[in-house]
């Protein structure tokens, strides 16, 4: 049974969130006691598609991500809902799928359909009265208040903080449980999110994106309450990996390659070859 991140929201501390895209990062951020792992939309398009994230995964391939992570781990999943794969009526049927398939929070967006990554150029958002429709539909659709809706803005990078600010007060009536202005361009811009709004609000530390990635004490003095690292993994294993494969591929081995690797016996206790091993210990065929 997962642990609740509604409970762990009404609690002191800022929950730091690890961007999880396929079951090996799963399993490994699972295992290390996190408050909270985040389902990263650009990740799980980028391991399951090989495409950029810009609106090309279907709500089917998102959901089945969603199930597959939330059964292979015990920690509370907030997972990316992107726009809500379409009209309100998607917006209704992705909310409801999502609750269903494990996930305890979504996080719906006012980009315009095909949306973009939120540290990308060329993002537009829809107007106003239709992203607050989205967020009350995510809020209708949902059938345990246990189940969280997070409201993202993508309006400070086209249409200016303030528009953004405007637009979070809007969710925050439509019933937003949580609030995620993207990609302030500054910490003075932080802290005045901080300053506009007393409810949980969520910062996106991307390494490289638009907003600067700021230590635990200094989101905390801020006023965010939740942080999400969605590019960490994904880039940190990227570069090990190109590592390792231009070792192999300039020597044609790894026997000398300098970097970290993971032991292959731990590994193989975090995929679970423990109870396979223990299952044919009990039930091993006899002659």
């Amino acid at each position: 049974m997962n642990t609740k991140l509604s409970a762990r929201l009404k609690e002191t501390g800022l929950i730091s969130a690890p961007g999880v895209f396929d079951m090996i990062s799963a399993r490994l951020a699972d295992s290390m006691g996190f408050d909270a792992l985040y389902m990263t939309g650009f990740g799980v398009v980028a391991s399951h598609l090989g495409l950029p994230d810009a609106g090309l995964a279907s709500y089917t391939e998102m959901v089945g991500r969603v199930q597959q992570i939330s059964a292979g781990t015990k920690t509370a999943l907030i997972a990316d809902g992107d726009t809500g794969y379409g009209g309100l009526l998607n917006v209704d049927f992705t909310v409801r799928g999502y609750e269903a398939a494990g996930a305890q929070a979504i996080q719906i967006e006012d980009q315009e359909f095909p949306k973009k990554c939120g540290h990308t150029p060329g993002r537009r958002v829809v107007p106003l009265a239709d992203a607050v429709n989205r967020i009350k539909v995510a809020t209708e659709a949902r059938s345990s208040r246990d189940f969280l809706v997070i409201a993202r803005t993508d309006a400070r990078t086209s249409l200016g903080l303030d528009e953004a600010l405007r637009r979070g007060e809007a969710f925050l009536k439509a019933g937003a449980d949580i609030l995620f202005i993207e990609s302030p361009e500054s910490e003075e811009e932080m802290a005045k999110i901080g300053r506009t709004f007393d409810v949980p609000l969520l910062a996106n530390m991307v390494e490289g994106g638009r907003t600067p990635v700021l230590s635990k004490d200094e989101l905390e003095r801020l006023g965010f309450k939740i942080a999400i690292f969605p590019t960490s993994g994904f880039l940190a294993a990227g570069a090990a990996m190109r590592s390792v494969y231009q070792e192999i591929r300039t020597a044609g081995s790894s026997k000398s390659w300098k970097g970290e690797m993971y032991a292959f016996d731990e590994f193989c206790r975090l995929m679970g070859f423990e109870r396979i091993w223990q299952f044919e210990r009990e039930h091993a065929e006899t002659t």
